[in-house]
């Protein structure tokens, strides 16, 4: 293998999941005798072999992959790119068109045999070891990736159209990859999956097995925090809420993606669930773990939503008050059950002015969150150093997605550290503490 082909870059668009598989990836070209660099800065000289791992979710995550593939497309035709590959969601999803396209990218990957690239390189199979990782996060954080696939076939969605069906990993594999980390000085876990609800069904007889595989997480020494991604709310684990409320490094935390309260919406979304039950759900959540903080995505303008659907659904979240919420317009993927069975005819600036709307209201209840936490002691984890204050989050906070700590430099503290701060000022999206040690400290 000629020396020039040692550099190989590796570049992540999309999600979490994605980010995982790239870290695989990292590993195993480490382990076959490549230097692999992730995410190279912008302007920098690219190296010989570039990797592109792709997003296929929504038009503008695939606008973003497409131009990337272009860019670097570019850099090979004017001979600062020597191969060209790309990978993931996009090219699993449109492998039999892109090639044609974009002539200039080597060869295309999915989702599954992303390590082939690996085997053209190298002329052999590659080395590695289950689940090995090179971490790409701070040293002190991971995601943990539990399946892959999703058998909702909700009317807007293409994921199944990408990865497939439902496949659980089993629950022994996870905690030995959770061992391994903290071996590493992992100490906070973002469990992620396109769907956690149906976690273990697929492989353990029905079983909804996601509270078990995070109770006997949640036992492994050196795991401080664990996190949920990405719960479905039809035929939800609610099992998981006693552990939550029962294990001290289990976050009061749920990631649960809601898209809308409407009945009539609900039901053309094909989403499993009415808005009763939907409250139902929530109510049972808070009764059970009091301090929990719920994240959801909301969608706006899917068809069917008329002026009285959106109220309802600003109703929704004035009545909930969402302490983490995302929202976006409808766009449609082809080949899904809306782009099939509905006409996508509200349009674009009703479907934006709805967005504004709903994110100033929840830009209302954010604050009023946030202003609750002042004047508490909150235990939280030193992210990063900035010029005037350590960056931190909460065990309410979950990496890059949701609100930051910015606490005030009247100690000396270490990124990876967990501290208790006081909340001294609140803003929407941020709070502002000092060490709770130094709170005599003028």
């Amino acid at each position: 293998m000629a020396s020039s082909l040692n550099k190989i870059d590796v570049v992540t668009l999309g999600c979490s999941k994605n980010l995982v598989d790239s870290e695989r990836l990292l590993s195993m070209l480490r382990r076959n005798g490549f230097t692999p660099r992730h995410d190279p800065p912008e302007g920098s000289r690219p190296a010989p072999v570039v990797v592109i791992n792709t997003c296929g979710f929504i038009g503008d995550a695939k606008e973003e992959s497409v131009n990337t593939i272009l860019e670097y497309a570019q850099a090979k035709t004017e001979g600062r790119v020597r191969e060209l590959y790309v990978m993931g969601c996009l090219s699993e999803r449109y492998r039999n068109d892109l090639p044609s396209e974009i002539p200039e990218v080597d060869a295309w990957y999915g989702k599954f045999d992303w390590s082939d690239v690996i085997s053209r390189l190298h002329g052999k199979h590659p080395a590695s070891t289950p689940y090995d990782r090179l971490i790409t996060t701070p040293s002190h954080h991971a995601y943990v990736k539990i399946a892959e696939g999703c058998n909702r076939f909700c009317a807007f969605c293409a994921i199944p159209l990408i990865t497939g069906r439902y496949k659980s990993r089993p629950i022994e594999e996870i905690l030995s990859e959770v061992s391994a980390l903290v071996d590493r000085g992992v100490k906070e876990f973002n469990v992620i999956a396109q769907d956690l609800s149906s976690y273990g069904m697929d492989i353990y007889g029905g079983r909804m097995a996601l509270p078990e595989l995070i109770d006997r997480m949640a036992d492994i020494p050196g795991v401080e925090w664990i996190r949920l991604h990405y719960a479905y709310p039809a035929q939800f684990p609610m099992e998981i809420a006693d552990v939550m409320a029962r294990r001290h490094n289990v976050c009061s935390y749920l990631d649960i993606a809601l898209q809308h309260c409407s009945d009539k919406v609900l039901a053309n979304m094909r989403r499993h669930i009415d808005a009763d039950a939907t409250r139902e759900l929530l109510a049972e959540l808070r009764r059970r773990v009091p301090d929990i903080h719920i994240r959801t995505t909301l969608m706006v303008g899917f068809p069917g939503e008329g002026e009285q659907e959106f109220e309802e659904l600003l109703q929704f979240v004035r009545e909930q008050k969402f302490e983490r919420m995302g929202a976006f317009a409808y766009c449609e993927e082809e080949d899904t059950y809306a782009a099939k069975h509905f006409s996508d005819s509200i349009p674009q600036e009703v479907k934006e002015e709805r967005l504004a709307r709903l994110m100033a209201l929840q830009e209302e209840i954010a604050m009023e969150s946030n202003a609750s936490k002042v004047g508490r002691t909150l235990k939280v984890i030193i992210d990063r150093e900035e010029d005037d204050y350590y960056i931190a989050r909460t065990e309410w906070d979950s990496p890059e997605v949701d609100p930051e700590v910015l606490v005030k430099k009247t100690l000396q503290l270490v990124p990876g550290d967990f501290v208790d701060v006081i909340v001294t000022e609140a803003l929407p999206f941020e709070l502002i503490a000092i060490p709770a040690d130094a709170s005599h400290i003028d």
